[in-house]
């Protein structure tokens, strides 16, 4: 879940699979639940609620838990889910944006503001590290969905501004106000998708030697460990 940082790259490689799963899962079925409250149930007509199931298959989340997460929106209407930005600086003095997705801003507020002081960083004001990052849509599809050749000219002729290929994923940028349209545009061609987001890309990186990792990769657990927590973005690069 956390983005274009090498943290995304670390994290993979610590943890129990079996919790981190089951994590994934929950943050995936909150984002279904919330995205068929606030629009229409039909994924087809929505295209928040299409991205968040696209995201879930992709995650290999099971067709039942799916539709319960859909379901789920039905008997929530006196629950109030808001989608909240947290900015500050982590230990190492790296930038790390924080996306919740909380029924309680109070609750969630004190405990993103505890998880930062017990780590040696401090929790900063809207705009105090999201300067840091460009905010892009990024759309990603497997390797295997179409060659990197095709992907490139889809790209472009859906209004893409960017295409890059790695050796597992295709990934598009484009503006924020039009990644729907584009991700519209390139379903006509493609079916699978692993996902389609909002995310904060670093403009600069904070390069920590290895021996200083482990507070920040502790941090970073427990940041991701809250369920409140969507996704965490920060601008962290290993030294090599």
């Amino acid at each position: 879940m956390a983005g274009h940082s090498h943290w995304a790259g670390i994290k993979h490689k610590k943890g129990k699979a079996d919790k981190q799963r089951s994590k994934i899962f929950s943050k995936l079925s909150k984002e279904i639940t919330v995205a068929a409250k606030l629009g229409d149930k039909d994924p087809s007509m929505n295209p928040r609620l299409r991205s968040a199931i696209q995201a879930a298959r992709s995650a290999n989340m099971p067709k039942d838990n799916i539709e319960r997460a859909i379901n789920k929106s039905n008997v929530i209407n006196e629950v109030n889910f808001e989608s909240l930005r947290y900015e500050g600086f982590g230990p190492e003095k790296v930038a790390v944006i924080v996306e919740v997705l909380t029924d309680n801003k109070n609750r969630t507020a004190s405990k993103i503001r505890t998880i930062f002081q017990k780590a040696g960083g401090s929790l900063g004001t809207l705009g105090s590290a999201s300067h840091n990052f460009n905010k892009l849509g990024i759309i990603k599809i497997d390797k295997n969905e179409v060659t990197d050749e095709q992907i490139f000219d889809l790209a472009i002729d859906a209004g893409a501004d960017e295409c890059q290929s790695n050796k597992d994923y295709h990934e598009i940028h484009c503006s924020i106000n039009e990644i729907y349209n584009v991700k519209k545009e390139l379903e006509k061609k493609i079916k699978n998708f692993i996902s389609t987001d909002i995310e904060w890309i670093p403009l600069n990186s904070v390069i920590v030697p290895k021996d200083k990792t482990d507070n920040l990769i502790n941090f970073f657990e427990t940041l991701e460990e809250d369920d409140d927590v969507q996704n965490v973005y920060s601008n962290l690069e290993l030294e090599k």
